[in-house]
């Protein structure tokens, strides 16, 4: 089973769920984490005198290979902090429409905090390190996205570990 899987179609978790169980016997615990595109924009943007603006879609671009072999590194860095079983990231690429899933991390490991911990780890430095870039459009318009203040400080925890 390959650790990371960039997709344009949406994933099963069920599916997922199998798959990492299988490849993981051993294991004592399996953490899942799934991401959700939000049809809100960030509530600090959010002007309280006009009606609420909504995002219809988010657009995500990569660059192949280059995207997989960054994401790989990270769950490489994560094995190495909070040593697991075994490690799956789904990350959804193309037009991805309000409600429906992103991301997916699991992490399955012989113990609950090495897999907590991993999963979070991984889901951090994908915001920061790989290599995806978010364009959301709905009622404000269209513009790309940039690094948010509370994802730089996330790894900077890590960091400080």
């Amino acid at each position: 089973m390959k650790s990371v899987f960039i997709c344009e179609e949406n994933f099963d978790v069920g599916e997922e769920y199998a798959r990492v169980c299988k490849a993981a016997p051993q294991a004592g615990a399996v953490v899942f984490f799934v991401g959700l595109v939000r049809d809100l924009y960030d509530l600090e943007e959010v002007d309280a005198d006009t009606a609420r603006p909504t995002i219809d879609y988010l657009e995500l671009e990569h660059y192949p290979g280059m995207t997989e072999t960054l994401c790989q590194e990270i769950v490489d860095d994560a094995r190495q902090r909070y040593p697991f079983d075994v490690a799956r990231v789904v990350h959804r690429v193309g037009r991805i429409y309000a409600h429906e899933q992103i991301v997916m991390v699991s992490v399955a490991s012989r113990h609950r905090d090495n897999a907590f911990h991993a999963a979070q780890f991984i889901m951090d430095y994908l915001k920061i390190r790989a290599t995806f870039w978010k364009k959301e459009v709905g009622t404000k318009g269209q513009h790309w996205l940039g690094r948010k203040g509370k994802d730089v400080r996330a790894i900077e925890r890590w960091e400080a570990k």
